[in-house]
């Protein structure tokens, strides 16, 4: 069994020990400073004798090193180190991940966590439903004044039995019988079981913000975050770019998610608009007999594609062709054929490359674009040209 040093001291990066055993790339040591991940966050790497370690995981009671190409033989005593910059990251994220949840409890008490990761390039927490970003605002407020305040985060250990443990947030289900239960506690503000890495104070998390908030699916909202210096870029970045959009909006600050908002109700009625309108044309759209084969050609503005999807669709089905030209800020062309004389995929290889475009599909039915939306009427024209020629 390893002597677990990073139970006791998360701090201690640099060790000497004992090799165990050596299984190809797997080496035991006798005492580890190294995590091998848990409660969400990832293991440590660095290196035993200059050799990369480049992950670490548990195998039964023995804290494995995976340690390829090593040359180490059981009875060695070797230097080991720990990355430590790596490893201050993931001590800052795990500690600012129970700063940041029960900052966000204080906002939604019924709030509940699904999963954590914490890793060098992605930090998130996953809850079991979705926050405004007032809530998400406010919670970021009381943890950043959490960290203002220099709170100690301290780790203890408590029995089953204790009466104090209903006071801690913990899914006793998930920890082994045998298992000791360890209780991270910051301040008199949070008191979670975790078996993780962390700093001893908050002021060593010096800033904490949310970067984004999407659908996990079933799953509920990952809320993601930085910790130190990426949450100083994060928010600076962040605040630069919303300057930028309140700029282009032309708007004051206090009023730029009302004058958002309003543009996306604004932009809603305008679609609807448009796909009236582009159902319209469409409507109206009578078609040339070419052999026997009813040829539709429109030249629809900025058309609706659902409304052009449903034409086409329409047409084919009867054994008819339809060619359908939107310009917009470039020109989409839509081609769909009942026909087996007229290959839309072939027509709209050897026709659209003349105009600088391209497009793909089956016989059936192909898409394309062209760069160029004032060359509609051209290319409608060169379309209805080849279609005319596949039916003679």
């Amino acid at each position: 069994m390893t002597d677990e040093i990073f139970r006791r001291d998360g701090y201690l990066f640099n060790f000497e020990a004992e090799v165990v055993s050596v299984e190809g790339d797997e080496v035991v040591l006798d005492t580890t400073a190294f995590y091998p991940g848990g409660g969400g966050q990832v293991c440590d790497t660095g290196s035993i004798r200059d050799h990369r370690v480049t992950e670490v995981r548990y195998k039964g009671k023995d804290v494995v090193h995976v340690v390829p190409g090593n040359d180490l033989c059981k009875g060695d005593l070797v230097w080991c180190s720990v990355d430590w910059d790596r490893r201050f990251d993931l001590m800052q994220g795990h500690t600012g991940e129970h700063l940041l949840f029960c900052s966000l409890r204080r906002q939604c008490p019924e709030l509940g966590i699904v999963k954590i990761y914490i890793s060098p390039e992605s930090k998130y927490v996953i809850v079991d439903r979705d926050l405004s970003w007032t809530q998400i605002r406010d919670a970021l407020r009381f943890a950043n004044q959490a960290i203002r305040d220099n709170l100690p985060v301290t780790k203890t250990v408590m029995d089953r039995d204790d009466p104090d443990l209903a006071k801690v947030r913990i899914k006793l289900d998930r920890i082994a019988e045998d298992e000791e239960i360890s209780v991270v506690a910051i301040g008199d503000i949070d008191l979670s079981a975790c078996s993780g890495i962390h700093v001893m104070e908050t002021s060593e998390l010096e800033f904490i913000t949310v970067t984004r908030k999407v659908s996990a699916g079933k799953d509920g909202f990952a809320i993601h975050f930085e910790v130190g210096d990426k949450a100083k870029d994060a928010a600076l970045g962040l605040s630069m770019e919303s300057l930028e959009i309140i700029d282009a909006i032309g708007c004051k600050a206090e009023d730029a998610v009302k004058a958002v908002t309003n543009m996306k109700v604004e932009l809603e009625l305008d679609r609807s608009a448009l796909k009236d309108a582009s159902k319209a044309i469409l409507a109206s759209a009578r078609p040339e007999a070419v052999n026997g084969v009813e040829v539709y050609a429109a030249c629809v503005p900025r058309g609706d594609r659902n409304a052009m999807s449903d034409m086409a669709e329409s047409v084919r089905s009867k054994g008819g062709v339809a060619i359908i030209a939107a310009p917009g800020a470039t020109l989409s062309v839509m081609m769909s054929s009942g026909s087996p004389s007229v290959d839309c995929k072939k027509i709209f290889g050897d026709v659209l490359k003349d105009f600088g475009g391209r497009g793909g599909g089956k016989p059936g039915f192909a898409q394309g674009g062209v760069p160029y939306p004032a060359s509609a009427e051209k290319v409608l024209a060169a379309l209805k040209e080849a279609v005319s020629k596949a039916l003679v």
